[in-house]
């Protein structure tokens, strides 16, 4: 017989519901619980593109030592959906658990002899408490939260104080939801023991908070001064348009006439979007529009624009799964090509690669000032596991004496006392030129712009040697966007090695404990969390000094791999793909597992979805 699985505040518990049962609000209360005891936990919601009816994931990783990425595998099943009930026992470990709703009696093939059975029978349960059908629906997954309350160690007091905060608008509610919650735990406490999987109370949550990706990024977007936003919904960047506009309600508003110091327009499609914020960034607002794939391939002529008349803008991809319609409520980092060259002709723009909420917050404010002294569009890539899931971070934190940094502007003084007003002149260097925003001067420095060739004085030009000076300018301001964007991260092994890994965004916290995985085998890799493109001269010498390099990513094709052999013209062979693209976000397991097999070391453990 297979030992049953036992720890203590480490382990993963995954839901498995029918998308529109209502059970979003008793799992996210059952994350909530744990929180409030104190000990970390990273919740992930995996759920249909389409109506109600179809499956929904919600898997947890709980994790003591502040592990935040999916770790792989489950230790404890909460099957609640008929139609996915043999992947989802198919999924759970050697000795893990399976709680389901045994009203209904199954036969013994339809559990693996290597598991331990929990049976609960919700649905008599509900039924015998309750009359109603919308209270059935609803309090069942009460019943079950109670009964894992139980089951799992969680103080039952602090289940219940969520349930008074979580209805407190409608108190009515509150001693339903309560006798419900008694329901499950006394049933599983007067028929079942506790399981091997425990929690215990623990102070490794300190001052964190638990907030989406989406939600940051709105928040520093207010803080980084944009006061235009211009957006079309779609899946998974719409919540970050909302949080913009709540945020904008409290903190945007003149306190003595209440007047509103922003404009939001929901537009028609993705075009009319991004040409009225290429429109408010030319008149010297910060703008900006949040979108995924779909949204950028309708933009790219004017973000070609934003790019060849050098008109500061913002945008926000959360990437989804592609092409097409593709997988538009699974993850992806899909667009990285597709962002860094958009539009026709010789392209390139500035990528910022945040990791999680604390960067969403941080990188949505620097884009704006970004924007105006690059003058250009700059990409914030975000994507739906970053955006949409709920992620334990420090809380943000913001300089008050900080001042906005709007670049290179003539100004009215300036060209009163008589300065050489090149629009496209480059006169310090860098590529960059002097700008002037509309009204600066009622008859100087009037604000040229053109889409179309010109010299360095705005004038149209065709001649070949103007282009050619024009463009060479471009890729100089290119270059000195290398100084200005967030460099990269280096952490290196506890031994010398010749093995490197390159990774970003939300790859992060599962390659964190994928490198303590290796490291505790004995296995010893370098490691660099690139931030920004265009890439540091950093990440060039990290790829120089290691014989092979693993390039970890969510998509297909290897697109950050293809950028640095495209910009550093390194040799493809040093550089080894690692890639998840099945719509879920990477597990450590599967890193760890890909990256021993890339050294030679054979990994006979669960390595994850993608190998499956």
């Amino acid at each position: 017989m297979t030992r049953p699985i036992s720890a203590v505040n480490d382990f993963v518990v995954k839901f498995a519901n029918v998308n529109g049962s209502g059970s979003a609000s008793a799992n996210g209360l059952f994350v909530k619980a744990i929180l409030r005891m104190g000990v970390p936990v990273a919740a992930r919601n995996i759920f249909p593109s389409n109506i109600q009816g179809l499956p929904t994931w919600y898997e947890i990783r709980v994790s003591g030592q502040g592990w935040m990425g999916r770790r792989g595998g489950v230790d404890l099943m909460v099957a609640m959906n008929p139609q996915t009930w043999d992947g989802d026992i198919a999924s759970i470990e050697k000795g893990g658990y399976l709680f389901y709703d045994s009203t209904k009696p199954m036969p013994p093939t339809r559990f693996r002899p290597d598991i331990n059975v929990v049976g609960i029978p919700l649905t008599a349960l509900c039924n015998e408490a309750y009359v109603e059908p919308s209270k059935r629906k609803v309090l069942k997954n009460i019943i079950y939260l109670g009964a894992l309350t139980y089951l799992l160690g969680i103080e039952r007091e602090v289940v219940e104080a969520l349930l008074a905060e979580e209805y407190a608008s409608k108190p009515a509610l509150i001693p339903a939801n309560i006798e419900a919650l008694g329901i499950g735990f006394d049933h599983a406490a007067g028929n079942l023991k506790p399981l091997g999987l425990q929690l215990q109370r623990a102070d490794a949550v300190g001052d964190r908070i638990f907030v989406d990706g989406n939600t940051a990024a709105g928040l520093g977007a207010v803080y980084g001064g944009a006061t235009v936003c211009a957006w079309y919904p779609i899946t998974p960047s719409t919540s970050l348009a909302e949080a913009f506009i709540h945020y904008c309600k409290k903190l945007r508003h003149d306190p003595d006439t209440g007047e509103a110091r922003y404009a939001i327009v929901q537009a028609e499609d993705e075009i009319a979007s991004i040409g009225m914020v290429t429109g408010a960034g030319w008149n010297g607002a910060r703008a900006f529009t949040c979108t995924s794939g779909p949204g950028v391939s309708l933009m790219q002529e004017f973000i070609g624009l934003s790019y060849f008349a050098e008109i500061p803008a913002v945008i926000f991809d959360v990437q989804r799964g592609g092409p097409s319609t593709g997988m538009p409520t699974r993850t992806q980092q899909s667009d990285i090509l597709s962002a860094a060259y958009a539009s026709h002709g010789d392209t390139k723009h500035v990528l910022l690669l945040p990791e999680g909420p604390g960067e969403c917050f941080e990188f949505a404010a620097l884009a704006f000032d970004l924007a105006d002294r690059l003058q250009t569009m700059i990409f914030v890539m975000l994507d739906l596991d970053m955006g949409m899931n709920e992620w334990l971070t420090e809380p943000f934190t913001w300089d008050d004496a900080r001042a906005l940094d709007h670049g290179k502007i003539m100004t009215a003084e300036m060209l009163e006392a008589g300065a050489d007003f090149g629009r496209y002149k480059d006169v310090d260097g860098d590529g960059i030129p002097y700008r002037t925003l509309p009204a600066t001067h009622p008859s100087k420095g009037s604000y040229f712009t053109r889409g179309t060739s010109r010299d360095p004085y705005a004038r149209y030009s065709e001649e070949g040697a103007v282009y050619v000076d024009n463009m060479e300018r471009l890729l100089r301001k290119f270059d000195s966007a290398k100084a200005l964007v967030p460099a990269p991260i280096h952490r290196k092994a506890a031994k010398p090695t010749s093995y490197g890994v390159i990774y970003y965004g939300s790859t992060s916290p599962a390659m964190d404990e994928a490198l303590a995985g290796l490291e505790a085998r004995g296995l010893a890799v370098d490691a660099m969390r690139v931030r920004a493109f265009p890439f540091a001269g950093d990440v060039f010498d990290f790829i120089a000094v290691h014989d092979l390099v693993f390039v970890v990513e969510q998509n297909r094709d290897a697109q950050l791999r293809a950028l640095l052999i495209n910009e550093g013209g390194v040799d493809p062979a040093r550089l080894v793909k690692v890639l998840n693209y099945d719509g879920s976000p990477i597990t450590a397991r599967f890193i760890q597992a890909e990256l021993a097999k890339g050294m030679g070391v054979a990994d006979k453990g669960p390595v994850g979805e993608m190998v499956r």
